[in-house]
């Protein structure tokens, strides 16, 4: 029987939630840093929240979405419910493809996720543009595009701790 070569032939470990939360918390500090708002920087929380939405939806979902996106809006000075709106729509539709999404290899989950970050961005325009902001261009979907490229990376990263040793025993077939 062939497997396909994307697939991991190690077993996970289960995530721990003070890890999920951890990561979460680091996400928002990379999008707290005074980098300016340069619209080739992906959103980091959003690509944090929506990996552990897809893995583990039971565990981060549209709680840790509210509270985030909430926490966004405060450090960012923006409009009250902005990023918690669209973080509850990301993490709610990451939740609803999560089982999809992960039958596929890191090449097409990227093509899954692409739509998703997109839409976050396109409701969190659309309130700006709802309050008379003024259009940031196209270059402002370009941090989507970004952090679509960093899927796979940041899969690897975050799935590291949950890796469990390569022990051979040979009295055990797993």
């Amino acid at each position: 029987m062939n497997q396909p070569s994307f697939s991991s032939r190690r077993i996970l470990r289960p995530v721990r939630p003070w890890f999920i939360w951890l990561s979460l918390v680091f996400a928002l500090l990379l999008n707290l840093m005074p980098l300016g708002r340069t619209p080739m920087l992906p959103d980091w929380v959003a690509l944090v929240l929506c990996f552990w939405c897809v893995r583990e939806p039971l565990r981060a979902g549209m709680g840790a979405a509210f509270v985030f996106g909430l926490l966004m809006d405060i450090g960012y000075g923006s409009l009250m419910g902005q990023h918690a709106l669209a973080y509850v729509l990301l993490a709610y539709t990451a939740g609803t493809f999560s089982r999809r999404i992960l039958w596929f290899g890191p090449l097409q989950q990227s093509l899954h996720v692409l739509p998703m970050l997109v839409g976050t961005q396109l409701v969190m325009l659309c309130v700006r543009l709802s309050t008379d902001a003024e259009f940031p261009g196209l270059g402002y979907f370009a941090g989507s595009l970004i952090a679509t490229l960093l899927w796979h990376p940041i899969s690897f990263v975050l799935l590291l701790p949950q890796y469990r040793p390569e022990d051979k025993d040979e009295n055990r077939p797993i």
